[in-house]
């Protein structure tokens, strides 16, 4: 009897013992699942001096989703033929500008109409594109991989693909709580990683924390810069956040006939007839070809453009105030100027191992 008692208390020990590790393993699972669906906010540090970052509440940074952005950025599994990434046409060495190509080259070596922007706090920028037809970046993401003459895939099609692949699986979810993978996911996480490209530091930032202090050309060029003597100041606003644009759009006098109409093709008002979007000037010396169409080589194109005053037409920009006259620069002032135009170059930015690659 005492044994027969004695293996009833064993069998209820082991019954009990049994039930305990059960419901640790359904609160392991459990815990598992909270952690996973929460994701880590991630540190975003906005400079000092720059604006705060306009982040949708729909969606926050979080370190899941920008690592997740990153690696679709250098992934060309977006791309019809699997050749061509965002990274293709954005590489970092150049300020994730398209490296020296006067227009954009898609898939299958097929040219676009366009230059292409270099990503720089766009974070920062309420439009986006030269005509600036996407209003935030979630929106701008969703146009490149459809676009037949640059990644040429259907968003259908890579949400398959995306889909059919298990890692992709597990870092969408680990992101976003989602199990089905599409393309409002995607854009979301490509712009966490986008807002994360933030370049502030060159010469003239250091100089403003007063870590170094700027040559006697670069002043020089900076007092022609932020003067009516150079006349940049106006669209390229080196305070108001130190963007260095001002987000808006300007017909700045290059042509008088346009086969590129830009702001005119999605506003259709005539006042809005060659007007493009402000261009940073930040790492400016990094993302030659400059204009919307890539025609000026170098720096010094760009200036001497500039100096001459530009071409008149009824939709010019009235702060290009010296159209017909130009600013008439001397050698010395437009060496200057050039001089302050690469002390806005950031290396760090084009060498920041938090942006490169992953792969």
């Amino acid at each position: 009897m005492r044994t027969f008692t004695q293996g009833l208390c064993m069998q209820k020990n082991i019954l009990t013992v049994f039930l305990l590790l059960l419901s640790w393993v359904a609160c392991r699972k459990e815990q598992a699942q909270v952690e996973i669906s929460a994701p880590l906010p991630y540190p975003l540090e906005i400079p000092k001096g720059m604006p705060q970052m306009q982040i949708p509440a729909d969606n926050p940074l979080t370190v899941e989703g920008v690592a997740l952005g990153r690696k679709l950025f250098y992934d060309p599994i977006l791309s019809g033929d699997r050749t061509q990434s965002c990274s293709s046409c954005h590489r970092q060495e150049a300020a994730f500008s398209d490296a020296g190509k006067r227009f954009s080259v898609g898939i299958k070596g097929l040219n676009g109409s366009r230059n292409a922007h270099a990503i720089i706090n766009t974070g920062f920028l309420s439009r986006l594109f030269w005509d600036g037809r996407a209003l935030g970046l979630e929106a701008q993401i969703l146009e490149p991989v459809p676009n037949p003459l640059e990644m040429n895939l259907s968003w259908k099609e890579a949400g398959v693909r995306l889909n059919a692949d298990e890692s992709y699986r597990k870092e969408f979810f680990q992101a976003f709580g989602i199990n089905t993978i599409d393309s409002t996911f995607v854009a979301k996480a490509i712009a966490q990683f986008l807002r994360t490209l933030i370049s502030a530091d060159s010469r003239f930032d250091k100089r403003l924390r007063n870590e170094l202090n700027l040559s006697a050309e670069e002043l020089n060029g900076y007092v022609i810069f932020n003067t009516e003597r150079g006349d940049c100041f106006h669209c390229h606003p080196a305070d108001g956040g130190r963007l260095f644009t001002d987000n808006r759009f300007h017909n700045n006098g290059l042509d008088s006939v346009f086969t590129d109409k830009g702001l005119f093709s999605i506003s259709g008002n005539p006042a809005d007839m060659g007007k493009f979007l402000t261009p940073t000037l930040r790492n400016i010396a990094f993302t030659a070809p400059y204009m919307h169409d890539g025609r000026f080589a170098t720096l010094e194109e760009v200036i001497e453009h500039y100096n001459r005053g530009g071409i008149a037409s009824p939709s010019t920009d009235p702060l290009m105030k010296n159209v017909g006259k130009g600013l008439n620069l001397t050698a010395k002032e437009k060496a200057d100027l050039l001089a302050f135009l690469h002390a806005l170059s950031d290396s760090n930015f084009v060498k920041n191992k938090n942006f490169s690659s992953p792969f």
